[in-house]
């Protein structure tokens, strides 16, 4: 729902790449196009983009394991190539008031400079209304990455790998919660199919006529 209604804000492809890849917004922000290889469907994360003391700065990332090189999903790749498209177009617009700074980055204003992160957090609180979802922060995006890798069979240590957390006991908090999280969802669906079961005596286990302690 978030993503579908996604495809008509400018940062579509940036919500991609959090939802289904898990990139931080920083990470988002400081992506390159020289970063990206869409032929190969392979992105690899290398600096970050930050406000640090008052100034956007190009910083390294949060930390060595958080270098590191993801397979894009075709969806991530459409929507790049998208972004792409638009960031042309963008120039052809803005001619000589294009502002680009030289970094190549993937993800710019009309006007070709780097996006303000907090923008992005209003961009996404927008976004959350259209879509009809709870409010959330940007970074939770994270959470659901892992949520839905857990879900297809992912183990902790390939969401590691993904999500460039720093240690895998840093995955673990993540992991355990999420799966905490699918034995309430099983639980809730075992609670829905004993309360249609029309509690048939014939199903009861216990003997004939005399109660079964509970």
């Amino acid at each position: 729902m978030l993503l579908a209604a996604a495809r008509e804000n400018r940062l579509w492809a940036a919500y991609e790449l959090a939802v289904r890849i898990g990139l931080r917004r920083g990470e988002l922000l400081g992506l390159r196009w020289s970063d990206v290889d869409l032929h190969e469907g392979v992105l690899t994360v290398r600096q970050a983009l930050q406000r640090v003391g008052g100034e956007l700065l190009i910083v390294a990332p949060k930390t060595q394991r958080s270098a590191r090189r993801v397979a894009l999903p075709a969806e991530c790749v459409t929507a790049l190539r998208a972004q792409r498209a638009q960031q042309i177009a963008d120039k052809k617009a803005a001619d000589s008031n294009w502002k680009g700074t030289g970094h190549g980055l993937v993800f710019t204003t009309k006007n070709g400079t780097p996006i303000e992160p907090r923008n992005l957090n209003r961009s996404f609180e927008v976004l959350c209304v259209r879509a009809g979802v709870r409010k959330v922060r940007f970074h939770d995006l994270r959470h659901t990455c892992a949520s839905l890798l857990h879900e297809q069979g992912a183990d902790a240590r390939m969401i590691m790998e993904v999500l460039g957390h720093s240690s895998i006991r840093v995955t673990m908090d993540i992991y355990t919660f999420v799966r905490l999280d699918s034995q309430r969802s099983a639980f809730d669906r075992v609670g829905d199919a004993l309360r249609g079961d029309g509690n048939d005596p014939d199903d009861d286990d216990g003997a004939a006529g005399v109660p079964v302690a509970v």
